[in-house]
């Protein structure tokens, strides 16, 4: 392993990989084998053999995985304070996991309970993420753990402290995670300008990736094989080839063989998408934004044609994205969308409007979202006004005065901004 990890050092030489710069490649002395046992008496656990293996014999921390591995008893608490108390616990998560199940297991912390006391939260949160060792930190709220016991002992898991669903990694155990890690840094795989995705999908070349897909039999296996080919930066014309060889516009797994495709060549997978518009407008406008953004004109016909279609808050979004990408006036298409049953849909209307270069000339509509039942809208549509001054507007500035006197929603702080615009302020404003 310290062999690879040389390796990897000189293959990353600018360090490039996401979080290489502040591990540099280098990993701290181990530990002795007396020292991982008094951690492993404190708390009452028995780490899983290969990573004491790896702290004990390779390195106590440092390079690895985003930001690297923690030294072994630093940042224990990263889940919850007093973690000595639940690194005993069983571990409750598990890979493959339904969303049913682990909203169950978080309805207290991330539901509607907002009545839990700070006790009863920190009870929540060893239960949900007890049994497993904080190992390293990927940025934000996202950190990796090793499981200490039960039979997903040694497996690496990905959690997120605002409570998305854990992601485990596809290997079996500490050993086989980190080395897929100096073996993916080698190979120039994780050498990119954005930070990858290790460790969520499964891993191997496009071409293991492959054949796995086609000979496989298991519906997860074979969707975990696609996820882990779109991960790949670009793929070999022969494999682009296969894959197209593959599609069914009839098939569930359709969405993700053309995203695959339209990553690595937008032309091949244009008729695809085409023809996908009639049942998957969602994956279309997905497929353009994260991989053809630049091709987001050749896309305005078929949005005009297609628009009225829409009814779902995350298509509509990602077609608003589309229509920035294009530079053209496109407000009329966004006007019906103001009026929207959906208070998400109303919103991102008006956000866009507010993007425009001409949206002075939309301030009937404006006047609209101020008049909104939703304070979402309403702070939405105050912000999207920035930088418009039209007499038409004070009278309703002065209205939502008088309807928020306290701040609420952001509302206050977005008018206060406008009305500076006039010399005024929510106060002064209510005697004009």
């Amino acid at each position: 392993m310290i062999n690879k990890l040389i390796k990897a050092k000189k293959a990353d030489k600018n360090l490039e990989v996401f979080g290489a710069e502040t591990h540099k490649y280098y990993l701290n002395p181990p530990i002795t084998e007396f020292e991982a046992e008094e951690f492993e008496r404190k708390f009452s656990v028995e780490l899983p053999e290969c990573y004491k293996a790896f702290i004990t014999q390779t390195g106590n921390g440092g390079a690895g995985p985003y930001y690297g591995i923690y030294p072994l008893g630093e940042n224990v608490d990263d889940f919850i304070d007093n973690m000595e108390i639940y690194l005993k616990n069983d571990c409750v998560i598990y890979p493959k996991m339904t969303d049913d199940y682990w909203e169950s297991l978080t309805k207290k912390i991330y539901g509607d309970d907002d009545d839990i006391s700070d006790e009863d939260y920190e009870k929540e949160l060893g239960r949900i993420f007890g049994g497993i060792l904080p190992i390293g930190t990927q940025g934000c709220t996202y950190i990796h753990g090793i499981v200490l016991n039960g039979q997903y002992k040694g497996r690496v898991v990905n959690l997120d402290m605002d409570g998305q669903k854990p992601r485990f990694a596809f290997e079996e155990n500490f050993s086989d995670w980190y080395e897929r890690w100096l073996d993916e840094v080698i190979s120039g795989e994780l050498i990119r300008p954005t930070p990858s995705s290790f460790g969520f999908c499964k891993g191997g070349s496009e071409e293991e990736l492959l054949a796995s897909y086609i000979s496989s039999n298991d519906p997860d296996e074979k969707e975990d094989c696609l996820y882990g080919l779109l991960n790949k930066q670009k793929l070999k014309k022969a494999t682009i080839n296969q894959l197209e060889k593959l599609i069914d516009i009839n098939t569930a797994r359709n969405r993700i063989l053309i995203q695959i495709i339209c990553k690595s060549d937008y032309e091949k997978a244009k008729p695809y998408l085409i023809e996908l518009i009639n049942t998957d407008l969602l994956s279309v406008f997905q497929s353009i934004i994260w991989y053809a953004k630049d091709k987001s004109i050749e896309w305005l016909e078929i949005i005009e044609n297609n628009i009225q279609r829409i009814e779902e808050p995350e298509t509509f979004r990602f077609c608003t994205y589309i229509l920035l990408e294009t530079k053209k006036k496109f407000g009329k298409l966004i006007l019906p969308f103001t009026k929207n049953s959906n208070e998400e849909i109303r919103t991102t209307a008006f956000y866009t409007l507010g993007k425009l270069k001409d949206k002075k000339n939309y301030v009937d509509t404006f006047i609209e979202g101020l008049n909104d039942s939703s304070n979402r809208v309403i702070h939405i549509t105050l912000q999207a006004l920035s930088g418009i001054k039209d007499d038409r507007l004070l009278e309703q500035y002065k209205i939502l005065a008088e309807k928020y006197p306290v701040e609420k929603d952001y509302i206050l702080v977005n008018l206060n901004h406008l009305l500076a615009e006039y010399g005024l302020t929510n106060q002064t404003v209510l005697d004009t």
